[in-house]
């Protein structure tokens, strides 16, 4: 799997169930382990997510001021809907 993410030019794995749920997250340091080890013992469970309702320039700002890159958004039921980049963000905000 890691090989596989690092394929992609990711640092960071979302990890769902069948049914799209949001189970945890693999960031650079699970990925980085040298050792054979499950997924399941490796994520962080319970990330935080935002729902798409949340406005744009509140994300931005939450990402900001906890100096993070990016944000999950899920649904209520805590479906992935995706992962959004705060620099996607920025560059959206300032098209207006």
């Amino acid at each position: 799997m890691r090989e596989r993410v690092r394929a992609a030019g990711w640092d960071t794995c979302v990890v769902v169930n069948e049914q799209r749920v949001v189970l945890g997250r693999l960031g650079r340091a699970a990925l980085d382990r040298d050792d054979d080890i499950a997924v399941e013992d490796a994520m962080s469970e319970g990330p935080s997510t935002i729902r798409p309702d949340t406005p744009l320039e509140t994300i931005a700002r939450r990402l900001r001021e906890q100096r993070l890159a990016t944000a999950l958004v899920t649904r209520l039921d805590g479906t992935l809907v995706g992962l959004l980049r705060l620099v996607d963000a920025e560059r959206a905000l300032a098209r207006g």
